[in-house]
């Protein structure tokens, strides 16, 4: 016999809602119970009823202690390894600006490399400022510098 689906809604009449409270807790007690057994897990039930002036815990206040205080540990260790999304964005802001700033130097370099080509071939270079032709001369003497130690090691 197939079981009729149930209209949700608040029960009115006391001795209904009496009944069918301690059906449902019951049924509720015994899936807890399957779910442990089952599975091997721990798990616990803490219900508070209106007609009771106690509060019930399943398995025991203890188990249901225990049970409460895994959860907690784990969720503070959980949190601690997550990475809310706040920081996650600001990590990966602060990795792009990073990568920006090498970029514009490496292209600051190459620009340099390009003009000092340039004025090996005699091409005009009065339109480069002051701090663009100071940085061509490090760059100069850095590639000099370079080809000195590449020598030294090959005379070696």
């Amino acid at each position: 016999m197939a079981r009729r689906r149930v209209k949700l809604a608040y029960i009115f009449n006391d001795s209904k809602r009496k009944a069918t409270y301690r059906k449902r807790k019951k049924g509720i007690i015994k899936k807890v119970s399957e779910l442990t057994v089952l599975c091997g897990i721990p798990a616990c039930a803490i219900i508070c009823s209106p007609f009771d002036s106690q509060i019930e815990a399943w398995p025991n206040r203890e188990g249901v202690e225990q049970v409460i205080e895994r959860y907690e540990n784990t969720f503070v260790i959980y949190q601690s390894k997550n990475v809310n999304q706040e920081s996650f964005l600001r990590e990966r802001i602060s990795k792009a600006e990073d990568q920006l700033k090498k970029l514009r130097r490496d292209n600051h370099e190459k620009e340099l490399t390009m003009a000092m080509f340039q004025h090996m071939q005699d091409e005009n270079l009065q339109n480069m400022s002051f701090e663009d032709a100071n940085d061509l001369n490090k760059l100069i003497e850095k590639n000099l510098n370079d080809i000195e130690i590449k020598m030294a090691k090959l005379s070696v």
